[in-house]
């Protein structure tokens, strides 16, 4: 499901600029909240007693992350859970040697190596996929249909904007732009 949101006619732009500045404090908060409750170890520690693994806490969020983007490279996990390289490529040698991933030359360059996850490593998966749908439906269970629906296409606007938009005037902001060049 991707929906987009309706356009904002330009009249209506000032006012929707106000009600985005005026607000923003409030969703920051929000946004904090969720990253905080994701990157919480006693969280990750309850997730994975529910799925009844037994895994090294810091190994737990590169574990989903293989499952989840395979085949991905060690630089692309390090970015995604903001952790040094050395630190995740460490840890994910560790996954190697509890038979949860392999490693493989990456098919696109040569120069780099890519994850993916192994039979074991999938049913870690799906015992952590098992504990998650189980805290959704409790967490879940007093909202309607439509308010689900409506958070999950939300999210994904959100998701997909802050992929797509970096800070204004940053490196990144430049390098995005000049790839975007022909």
């Amino acid at each position: 499901m991707h929906l987009k949101s309706t356009p904002v006619k330009a009249s209506e732009k000032t006012v929707q600029d106000e009600h985005i500045k005026r607000n923003l404090p409030e969703l920051h908060r929000a946004v904090l909240d969720v990253v905080g409750v994701f990157n919480s170890p006693v969280r990750d520690e309850a997730m994975l007693e529910s799925a009844g693994l037994s895994l090294e806490r810091a190994l737990f969020p590169l574990l989903v992350l293989v499952g989840k983007y395979e085949p991905i490279g060690v630089i692309d996990v390090s970015e995604r859970v903001g952790r040094d390289y050395t630190t995740v490529s460490r840890q994910l040698s560790r996954l190697e040697e509890l038979g949860l991933v392999n490693r493989r030359m990456s098919s696109k360059d040569r120069r780099a190596r890519e994850l993916t996850i192994t039979r074991s490593g999938e049913k870690a998966i799906q015992a952590v996929d098992g504990a998650r749908e189980r805290l959704a439906v409790k967490m879940f269970e007093g909202w309607n249909e439509i308010d689900f629906d409506q958070l999950l296409r939300l999210l994904r606007m959100l998701a997909d904007g802050l992929e797509q938009t970096p800070a204004p005037g940053s490196a990144l902001a430049r390098k995005m732009e000049h790839r975007k060049s022909p």
